[in-house]
């Protein structure tokens, strides 16, 4: 069964002023936590464990559908 994850994560000043919320298709945290990082191009691996936080304590609600995994929608600042 597929998850959809509602991802708030934020990128602090000075490095960045970016953040958003990702909504992700996928079977794990870990599944979660790749999508996210591949999409991004400029993606500030020294917050990755922030990320990992913010994907653990995101909403989670299972989906009964066959949909492939992805980034269902992304709001980035």
């Amino acid at each position: 069964m597929k998850t959809l994850f509602i991802v708030d994560h934020y990128i602090p000043f000075p490095q960045s002023e970016y953040g958003g919320i990702w909504n992700v298709l996928a079977d794990t945290e870990e599944e979660c936590f790749d999508l996210i990082t591949s999409d991004e191009i400029d993606a500030y691996p020294e917050y990755y464990s922030v990320l990992r936080e913010n994907i653990s304590k995101s909403y989670k609600y299972n989906v009964t559908s066959e949909t492939e995994s992805g980034i269902v929608t992304s709001f980035l600042t």
